[in-house]
């Protein structure tokens, strides 16, 4: 069980690191556009603040990255970060859009829960 809750802390911290390549680099590009449905002019002046957003997704990731690295040790970093991520998930859900709750919230839940059943 263990190793099945790490594998998902390790999928939610890809998550977040693809989330922050997707508003750091590619947020005015074609695929950041389709992604977050905006039209460029949009994108161009929203740019800095996606980076800025992108950014923190950034620093989730390597919270969670860190937590793994630290093995046994690092069960309390694992945790707090996966509630930092799904309080970000709720947050966007309820503000930007539903389907942030199932992309972000859900899965970080989901790792949490199986966290605290391995432990």
């Amino acid at each position: 069980m263990k190793l099945v809750a790490d594998i998902l802390v390790a999928l939610v911290a890809l998550l977040h690191l693809w989330f922050l390549v997707l508003e750091m680099f590619l947020w005015d590009k074609p695929l950041g556009l389709k992604t977050f449905r905006q039209t460029p002019e949009h994108a161009a002046i929203s740019k800095t603040l996606a980076a800025n957003q992108g950014l923190y997704n950034g620093f989730l990731a390597a919270g969670l990255l860190w937590g793994l690295w630290l093995g046994a040790a690092g069960f309390q970093v694992k945790v707090f970060f996966l509630l930092c991520v799904v309080v970000a998930g709720a947050y966007g859900a309820a503000t930007v859009g539903k389907k942030i709750l199932f992309v972000q919230a859900l899965p970080a839940a989901i790792a949490l829960a199986l966290l605290f059943a391995a432990a």
